[in-house]
């Protein structure tokens, strides 16, 4: 129950803080919740990168669809060398669910830092 609690908090405070801060503002989203809810190192790293998955890549396709993804072609061309606008969506959606899943491990690490000594975790 707190995976999921914490992956919709994450999504959700993300989303709002996009908003109105810089992108880089999902990190310290991601980071909050993990603080906020004890779980797992790795359950907290799944957490905040699902959220940002799922969030930036369903809103960059939501996007790129609104203008039948004429700026995606053209940017996939100029950074990928082919036209995938897709793959485009995909790494938008990893650089996001990376970024915020590190935030998360941080986090978690901060609520309990006898877990670092531990590698089984």
């Amino acid at each position: 129950m707190k995976f999921i609690i914490s992956l919709i908090l994450i999504a959700l405070i993300s989303f709002a803080a996009c908003t109105v801060l810089p992108w880089w503002s999902i990190a310290p989203a991601s980071f909050l919740v993990s603080v906020l809810i004890p779980q797992k190192v790795s359950l907290a790293f799944l957490s905040g990168f699902l959220a940002l998955f799922i969030l930036w890549g369903a809103y960059s396709w939501y996007i790129s669809y609104l203008n039948e993804h004429i700026l995606a072609h053209k940017v996939s061309m100029l950074i990928l060398k082919n036209d995938q606008p897709v793959a485009l969506i995909i790494i938008t959606a990893l650089i996001g669910g990376m970024v915020a899943g590190l935030a998360a491990i941080a986090g978690a690490l901060l609520r309990n830092p006898s877990i670092k000594n531990n590698p089984t975790v």
